[in-house]
């Protein structure tokens, strides 16, 4: 059955859907840590160290952590595996004619498309930044999360990269959660106007809390 529902194009678009979703539960609680910047520093330090502990005495120590990023990176190769089949198998359904005549994809299909690799890039470029300390600028200091996230956001080239690719999420949970709700059967007549607005609030939502902070750091609020 499993085999059955990986192989069929309905099951992917399924499998797409639960991922994305919780890749978007995630987003929202890491937004809400992330706002815990504007507090100070012990208070943001606190809260690193606290997701390290979580679980604790019953979980050793960075257990739940360690779950949540395996159950992340699942969904993320689930999402982007089933997306890449997906495309593919579009690619090869198109008409012989398409040969010769490149066809029109839509906004949603182009956005959703470029947003997923800009993310997709993103994502290795965050963990090599802010978690191991690989690219990042200045001396990272483990265990001091708030200095090292001022240390980013006090780059061009870290604002740069991390508004562009909130951008590009903002755009993803929009029309992604359009689309989750359409494939697990959630709308309809009556429900489609309420899914659409909460698309696009979640996507301003996320946007404007993840990109506050590098714009904070620009402007002296937090430093």
């Amino acid at each position: 059955m499993t085999r059955t529902l990986w192989d069929s194009s309905v099951g992917k678009k399924a499998i797409m859907a639960v991922s994305g979703l919780i890749m978007l539960l995630y987003l929202v609680v890491h937004m809400i840590g992330n706002l815990k910047i504007f507090f100070g520093s012990d208070e943001f330090n606190h809260y690193a160290h606290w997701l390290r502990t979580m679980g604790e005495p019953f979980l050793h120590y960075e257990w739940a952590l360690w779950i949540v990023r395996v159950v992340l990176v699942v969904a993320v190769v689930l999402h982007a595996t089933s997306a890449y089949q997906l495309s593919r198998r579009d690619i090869k359904a198109r008409p012989s004619k398409y040969v010769h005549k490149k066809p029109r994809t839509s906004y949603a299909t182009r956005t959703m498309r470029w947003g997923g690799i800009i993310l997709a890039l993103f994502i290795v470029w965050h963990i090599l930044d802010l978690t191991t300390g690989t690219v990042h600028s200045g001396g990272f200091q483990s265990g001091h999360p708030y200095q090292n996230v001022i240390d980013t956001f006090s780059t061009w080239y870290g604002n740069t990269i991390y508004i562009v690719a909130m951008l590009a999420l903002g755009l993803h949970v929009r029309h992604g959660f359009w689309s989750a709700a359409q494939t697990l059967g959630a709308g309809n007549a009556t429900r489609d106007r309420a899914l659409k607005t909460i698309a696009n609030v979640l996507a301003l939502v996320l946007t404007v809390g993840f990109i506050s902070v590098p714009v904070a750091v620009m402007t002296g609020v937090v430093s």
